[in-house]
């Protein structure tokens, strides 16, 4: 757990991924376009992916938890939820107030 919120609080968004899934790609990419550099951590190609994967299952209630997106330290959610801030309206401002972005 002490690694993972360590992470999270090192850039103002952070994306806890897998190289393979195609969902995690369309996070990154969503960010990427909005002008945001993201801390990415690919989960398989960390040595200690497999323990982070199990605290983000433990965080997220769900399995598996990937993509996971921090933004200012704190835990906003999965695809569902920031692609529900996105298209609210809600995720620019909120990555305003992170940092993230400034425009």
């Amino acid at each position: 757990m002490e690694r993972v919120l360590k992470l999270t609080s090192q850039r103002a968004v952070v994306i806890f991924s897998v190289s393979s899934c195609c969902m995690c790609h369309t996070i990154k990419t969503l960010f990427c376009d909005l002008g945001v550099n993201p801390a990415i951590h690919e989960l398989d190609q960390d040595p200690k992916g497999k323990e982070m994967e199990r605290v983000l299952i433990r965080l997220l209630g769900r399995n598996p938890p990937v993509p996971v997106v921090f933004i200012g330290g704190q835990l906003v959610g999965s695809t569902d939820k920031v692609m529900s801030l996105h298209l609210s309206g809600n995720l620019i401002p909120l990555l305003r107030e992170a940092g993230a972005i400034w425009l």
